[in-house]
């Protein structure tokens, strides 16, 4: 068998059938679209989330909250989460997303005062909570603000 050989399965495939061609062909005058309404006329198609005049779905349920267009989104790290790296190593965005700690590098990152820091760190983020900075300084290493 050759390419030119190969032929569609057996009613896979319809004539296209052609309308408005006089009244004998039995798809003539209104071609099969009926009288009048809205369906009948060109460019009379209506989206699928219309429902006849009644109240859409989208007007009907309940709306709730609001979201800020100006809101900040902020990645949080607990200072707990920080005794994972070694002694007096500077722990930055990039260090933070190879541990795990934080998923996106564009977005900015607070550090807050949740658990206990048992390591000298030089942590920098672009936010510290004041107790965590505190925290973080207490145990000789330093926050610095990006």
């Amino acid at each position: 068998m050759r390419v030119n050989q190969l032929r569609p399965q057996d009613g896979s495939f319809h004539s296209r059938k052609r309308v408005g061609r006089g009244l004998s062909s039995g798809h003539g005058k209104t071609c099969g679209r009926g009288h009048k309404g809205q369906k009948s006329r060109s460019g009379g198609q209506i989206p699928p989330y219309f429902e006849g005049g009644q109240m859409p779905l989208v007007r009907r349920i309940p709306k709730r909250g609001f979201r800020s267009l100006s809101q900040k989104e902020w990645q949080i790290i607990n200072l707990e989460a920080l005794n994972r790296f070694e002694e007096g190593e500077e722990v930055d965005k990039e260090l933070l997303q190879k541990a795990g700690l934080i998923k996106k590098l564009d977005l900015p990152v607070k550090v807050l005062a949740r658990g206990e820091l048992n390591k000298k760190l030089t942590v920098k983020v672009e936010a510290f909570s004041l107790s965590a900075k505190a925290k973080i300084e207490e145990q000789g290493g330093r926050a610095e603000v990006l």
